[in-house]
């Protein structure tokens, strides 16, 4: 008899979960599409190095996404959870010296980026590009403060 009870709600909760990772996913799409034309407007990206730049680009921000995801979020947690205050002077060496390869891992990671853009791009274009980045995300936690993610 509890299960006839628990079974719907159960199913509602399943179906409100992937809505919510669904329009998730679509507002994800819907920012990344937005950068796009962002970054090719303000950069004036000609149509040949918009079609070699994307490509780099987009394996470059997925590599970036990843070592975030598995390094400094794993930091971001032992910080919030206390553990930090705990440690000894060796374990905190030893996070130190992971959060420095960490932040390492992230420059040689931007470093062969910019290398390999010298190829595609002018050098003032790529100069640029750091600006333009950091313009696109003022705008979008402007936009998100003034009225939430654009739709």
């Amino acid at each position: 008899m509890k299960i006839n009870k628990l079974l719907p709600l159960i199913l509602f909760l399943i179906t409100l979960n992937g809505f919510a990772q669904s329009r998730f996913k679509e507002k994800k799409e819907q920012i990344r599409a937005l950068k796009i034309a962002f970054i090719t407007d303000e950069l004036k990206l000609t149509t040949d190095e918009a079609t070699k730049f994307w490509p780099l680009y987009n394996n470059f921000e997925e590599k970036q996404r990843e070592l975030k995801q598995q390094k400094i979020r794993s930091y971001m947690k032992r910080f919030e959870s206390g553990e930090v205050e705990k440690m000894s002077d060796k374990e905190a060496t030893n996070f130190l010296n992971q959060m420095e390869n960490t932040e390492d891992e992230m420059y040689q990671l931007r470093k062969k980026f910019v290398s390999n853009l010298k190829d595609i791009l002018p050098p003032i274009k790529i100069i640029k590009l750091k600006k333009v980045e950091e313009d696109f995300n003022r705008k979008l936690l402007q936009q998100y403060r003034d009225k939430g993610i654009p739709k």
